[in-house]
């Protein structure tokens, strides 16, 4: 096993039960190589030929999920990882496998902390969702502890992977000079809020889906944050007993100068043509760049069915001879650079520092994480005044001094009671 990558799942659900297993299962069966001219790796294609990667370990929450998820990865590959589940799996996982690889985790948002700082106490380079966590506080202690070990935490933000946003990044973005506003727009379907998820009311829209957008946003220009503010709406899901934003909306400026309004909801109705309905724009001093991610030009309908729309640059499959799937697309690129990181480092002898600049690092994710803490504050004050007809008057600064709320309704308190400074570090 010298030659190979040991990876444990924790988390199968949507996101982790389709896109990192089966990105898995293709590693598993033919090794990395073929993915790394799709993100411009391909330096490395034969140094990590002979790479072999293993899932080991598979772990959810319920024993069903954990041995539905064996039981699929081994009809793609004919290898079955060891099933944990329970309210802690990953304990039991690192116990049995001490010299586990990567722990890919894929748990609710609010989760993911716990199991990445305790993979990278073992020793275990980390690729996790998006967003990393949902505290700046959380997020120190990732970045922290990452560096002092000198491991890998590739955070999943595989929007920035999508060949259209390659090439604005690349190419668009400076033809339309200096960026002065725009909007990201990601609605996500109603049943993701009352059926797929259950965890809805420790999180939002925002929160949830917001992290690919601010962290594209941030990777377009690598302009930090320096204000924001950020109201919601509750309105559908309460209807179903569900105490949870319905939408959100978020504008941050930036130390660019460029001010980004940020839309997310899940609610859209379940018979809506698209899995999502996404897209951004972005209008700079000499023009202006207009990207819809969700309809690509493909439309179809049948008697029926209605209208559908579909994202293959996401993922897809493609035919092999033997009529199985290769499985591609910019959800698995996401996850493969945080790979050829850990390979580069296992195998070639690299260190975290050689290869930080090929996958989101946690100190990007930092950056995120910043803005999802701040807004969740500010959208719950402005949520309240709003409720008392006070107007939705609350903003939080970024800065050097830490991340300040500036709540001019506490005005009556003293000048002093207005700015709260929540955190204490730099952004």
């Amino acid at each position: 096993m010298e030659d190979t990558v040991k990876i444990a799942l924790i988390g199968a659900g949507m996101f982790g039960g389709d896109v990192h297993a089966r990105a898995f299962a293709d590693l598993q069966r033919v090794g990395i190589s073929g993915n790394l001219g799709r993100v411009g790796l391909d330096r490395w294609a034969r140094d990590l030929a002979d790479v072999r990667f293993s899932l080991v370990a598979v772990a959810t929450r319920s024993e069903a999920s954990a041995i539905r998820a064996q039981g699929d990865y081994s009809a793609w590959t004919g290898h079955e990882p060891k099933p944990y589940w329970g309210e802690t799996p990953w304990e039991e996982v690192l116990k049995d496998f001490p010299d586990l690889d990567v722990m890919a985790v894929a748990t609710p948002d609010h989760l993911h902390t716990e199991v990445t700082l305790a993979a990278l106490r073992n020793g275990t380079h980390v690729i996790m969702e998006k967003p990393m966590c949902l505290s700046i506080d959380e997020a120190d202690q990732i970045v922290t502890l990452a560096r002092k070990k000198g491991l890998v935490v590739a955070v999943d933000m595989h929007k920035r992977y999508d060949p259209d946003h390659l090439r604005i990044q690349h190419d668009i973005a400076k033809r339309i000079g200096q960026p002065i506003y725009g909007q990201a727009v990601l609605e996500e379907p109603l049943e993701v809020s009352t059926s797929t998820f259950k965890w809805a009311e420790q999180s939002d829209p925002f929160s949830y889906v917001g992290p690919h957008w601010t962290d594209l946003i941030y990777n377009y220009y690598r302009s930090k944050p320096v204000s924001l503010t950020a109201v919601g709406q509750k309105k559908r899901l309460v209807r179903d007993g569900i105490n949870a934003y319905d939408a959100v909306q978020v504008r941050v400026d930036f130390d660019n100068g460029m001010s980004i309004y940020f839309h997310n909801n899940w609610i859209t109705p379940d018979d809506f043509e698209g899995p999502v309905n996404q897209g951004h724009e972005i209008v700079g001093t000499e023009g202006k760049v207009e990207s819809d991610q969700q309809y690509r030009g493909l439309r179809f309908w049948s008697n029926g069915g209605g209208s559908r729309t579909v994202n293959n640059h996401m993922t897809r499959d493609v035919k092999r001879p033997d009529d199985s799937n290769v499985y591609i697309g910019y959800g698995v690129d996401s996850i493969t650079v945080g790979l050829v990181a850990v390979c580069r480092m296992k195998f070639l002898g690299e260190a975290r520092e050689d290869v930080d600049g090929i996958y989101p690092t946690p100190e990007d994710g930092r950056i995120t994480v910043a803005i999802v803490h701040a807004a969740r504050l500010v959208r719950d004050l402005n949520f309240k005044y709003l409720q008392e007809g006070k107007g939705a008057p609350v903003t939080a600064r970024f800065g050097e001094d830490g991340i300040t709320i500036v709540d001019p309704n506490r005005i009556e308190e003293g000048p002093e009671a207005v700015f709260e400074r929540i955190y204490h570090k730099p952004i």
